[in-house]
């Protein structure tokens, strides 16, 4: 257990240094933790850059968010309240991350969801982003506002906020991140061009019906489209 523990730790610190790195992050930003089999959770610290994280400065916390192991003065940030959420309402999900991708926290922050059907492996693997509703951090407002979302979605952008991820362990979480940003730095160059142009429903469906075919985990929405504040587009699932 204790070396299983190990290689948890190393891949946080290392999801952690890959996201300060590509600029997801500034100062003290997001934040990753991971559950553990025996039901306590490893996570970040809180006013730590990703940048510094190391496996000593981990902590060990429980289902309350109480530190059970950690070094002295350290404690885990407000919003573990967010990922205790993703654990509780998702037995599938043993790993959550929350970064500020550029790109991505861009759609967020204009409050327009992500449902465009532009790139292949993003209908496949992602599928409908949905804008959760504004939430004050550190309160429970911002878990109230994913908890409905959390059934069909592993990716969600947090209005005015950033992005949030959830997977079956910590690497899963995070390239789902890295798809989004990706996936948004592409259709923003689209309209720089002229346009982001979807691909047609038939070629959707197949897309979103390959994902057992490809063993694709995760909840996926199906064709969604979500209401843009905008210029009132309808829902259409």
């Amino acid at each position: 257990m204790d070396m299983e523990i190990t290689g948890i730790k190393d891949q946080i610190c290392d999801v952690c240094h890959k996201m300060w790195q590509l600029g997801w992050v500034a100062a003290n930003d997001g934040n990753v933790s991971v559950r553990l089999d025996d039901g306590t959770y490893l996570a970040t610290p809180t006013g730590m850059s990703k940048s510094f994280i190391t496996s000593d400065t981990l902590l060990r916390i429980d289902a309350a968010g109480n530190v059970l192991e950690g070094s002295e003065g350290l404690r885990p940030s407000s919003e573990i309240k967010m990922h205790l959420r993703c654990y509780e309402k998702r037995e599938d999900v043993c790993a959550v991350v929350h970064a500020h991708p550029p790109a991505a926290t861009g759609f967020a922050v204009a409050h327009r969801p992500m449902d465009m059907y532009n790139m292949i492996e993003d209908v496949a693997a992602i599928g409908a982003v949905p804008l959760t509703p504004y939430g004050t951090p550190s309160t429970t407002e911002v878990p109230d506002a994913i908890e409905p979302y959390l059934q069909e979605h592993d990716v969600m952008l947090l209005e005015n906020h950033g992005a949030l991820t959830v997977g079956s362990d910590v690497i899963t979480a995070y390239y789902r991140m890295e798809s989004l940003e990706l996936w948004a730095k592409i259709t923003i160059n689209a309209i720089l061009l002229g346009g982001s142009y979807d691909i047609d429903r038939k070629n959707i469906d197949k897309l979103i019906n390959l994902r057992s075919y490809y063993h694709i985990t995760g909840k996926h929405p199906g064709y969604k489209k979500f209401k843009h504040p905008q210029d009132g587009t309808p829902t259409d699932r």
